[in-house]
């Protein structure tokens, strides 16, 4: 074999190692990305299970009520306060829903939607001027008798399973 051949010969292996660990970069480089975007995507769903599990206090009925009580306000004025708080602070995290289950959202919809029926049936019993501080008190009363637990402790218990899945 001559120096020529030699040469080349040691050039093309030099090259192919060359590419071979240019290669095995990229390979390492995708592979470490990859483990960064599920862990980025681990933290975007455990924040959102954070922010429903804020969500599920702040639309528990003793809670709006102790928010957005006034003393001055009528039965009916209660009830629209009630409600019209319940859904801003749903509409605020709907974006929430698509990093969390679909049986954790069911269940920030049905708490949602079971808060807003029971404060709107209460005021149905309540005839036109009736104060906002019986209203008030009727809708904690009720929740205090129902012996079978808050519909939000189940809900915060829900979201509190399926974040620690993460974990």
């Amino acid at each position: 074999m001559d120096q020529a051949n030699a040469y080349t010969i040691i050039f093309v292996s030099i090259s192919i190692a060359g590419v071979v660990a240019w290669l095995l970069y990229l390979q390492r480089k995708t592979a470490m990305e990859d483990g960064k975007k599920v862990e980025g995507s681990k933290l975007l769903q455990l924040q959102a299970y954070e922010r429903l599990t804020v969500l599920t206090d702040r639309i528990t009925l003793s809670n709006v009520i102790g928010r957005v009580s006034i003393p001055e306000f009528s039965a009916r004025d209660m009830q629209r306060a009630i409600v019209q708080t319940i859904n801003d602070e749903f509409t605020y995290n709907v974006s929430q829903q698509i990093y969390v289950s679909a049986e954790a959202w069911n269940a920030i919809k049905n708490l949602k939607d079971q808060n807003l029926l029971l404060v709107n049936q209460i005021a149905g019993i309540f005839p036109e001027g009736a104060s906002g501080i019986d209203f008030n008190r009727a809708l904690l009363e009720f929740l205090s008798s129902d012996k079978r637990g808050t519909l939000h402790e189940i809900v915060s218990e829900v979201i509190s399973i399926e974040a620690k899945k993460l974990l």
